[in-house]
């Protein structure tokens, strides 16, 4: 039997070559002017901060916490919890298997985090380790970036990405050139997508939170609001983790720098700001203002609101996507799906 192809990737996005080239180049940036911006005493966008020397970023303590943060979520993510279930039918109509068990690797990181509090463990080294810790994190995304396009140039063509087959190497390093890198049973975009992000997120929250307590005493009722919403949807994505599979991420993209530059540095880096930006900006929220928590931090930065605006753009940004996908995939049924759904995001908005 003849394997199964995939056709040349020939509809690019993100402005085909030039623009990935360009992202890899902006995300990266975009992400140190920010945390830059985090801790400067005016915490404005638009004044630019003074970039701190290459070197400084440099810590080989730091990239062995990175390292070893993977390796033990990894492990997690290998142990015998949880159940096994099965992705969604692939070209070759193959239905590839994964483990769930994100809540107990959850469950088991809380554990042996508060054992380390409770031992002395110092976790306010995250908040004076930030830029360093981050820059690791950055150097392992565009390492594994590389290493994965490699593995891909000896993948069978039925494994390659439908989206990330243009033959260009710098657009297929962007985006990805093989769907679902596997090492054994183990897929690293999978992992990636839930796993060392998503709980580095609320281990670095938890990290600004003993630092606002060390400096002040007690952490403020903002940074408690910021921990505690932020890891309610940490822990929901975990809930819900088989959910991912059905996504455009597991379904059509590669992995590539994309995927992991967002999953391994981009999420719980970015995503922590809220509580960095605390730490060095106090602000009082009084009950009945955290009752009205849109108002959490004031009007008077605009830093603070970088997640829901970040979260408003990408929306948009996927739905245009994933119709340009629906449309190409499913024909006809899919312009019948939208006459009965006429609403993409919010029913009667959009």
């Amino acid at each position: 039997m003849e394997p199964t192809k995939v056709p040349r990737t020939t509809e690019l996005e993100f402005g085909g070559p030039w623009g990935a080239a360009l992202l890899t180049l902006l995300l990266p940036g975009g992400a140190f002017y920010l945390l830059l911006v985090s801790g400067t005493p005016g915490a404005s966008v638009l004044s630019v901060p003074a970039f701190p020397a290459w070197r400084s970023l440099w810590d080989p303590t730091d990239l062995g916490l990175v390292l070893a943060w993977i390796a033990a979520q990894a492990l997690l993510a290998q142990a015998p919890l949880g159940k096994v279930t099965e992705g969604t039918p692939l070209r070759d109509k193959a239905r590839l298997q994964y483990r769930i068990n994100g809540c107990h690797a959850l469950g088991v990181t809380g554990v042996v985090l508060g054992a380390g509090l409770a031992g002395g463990l110092r976790l306010s080294y995250v908040y004076d380790h930030f830029l360093q810790l981050a820059f690791a994190a950055t150097l392992v995304a565009f390492a594994l970036s590389l290493l994965l396009y490699i593995k891909a140039l000896v993948a069978p063509p039925s494994a390659l990405a439908p989206g990330g087959n243009s033959g260009n190497p710098v657009y297929d390093f962007f985006l990805g050139h093989e769907l679902n890198p596997r090492i054994g049973s183990f897929d690293l975009k999978f992992f990636c997508e839930m796993r060392p992000g998503l709980l580095g997120w609320a281990v670095i929250n938890m990290g600004m939170l003993m630092k606002e307590a060390e400096v002040r005493g007690s952490p403020s009722l903002a940074m408690v609001l910021v921990n505690g919403f932020q890891l309610l949807y940490v822990v929901d994505a975990l809930w819900h983790e088989e959910a991912v599979l059905t996504t455009m991420d597991i379904q059509r993209d590669g992995f590539g720098f994309m995927l992991a530059f967002g999953d391994l540095a981009w999420v719980p880096f970015l995503y922590s700001l809220q509580g960095h930006f605390l730490v060095t900006h106090p602000h009082r929220v009084s009950l009945p203002a955290a009752a009205g928590i849109i108002l959490l931090n004031g009007l008077t930065h605009a830093l603070p609101y970088f997640y829901p605006a970040y979260f408003l753009l990408l929306l948009l940004h996927r739905e245009a996507r994933d119709e340009r996908h629906c449309l190409g995939q499913y024909g006809l049924a899919w312009g019948e799906y939208c006459r009965k759904v006429p609403f993409r995001i919010l029913p009667y908005v959009y």
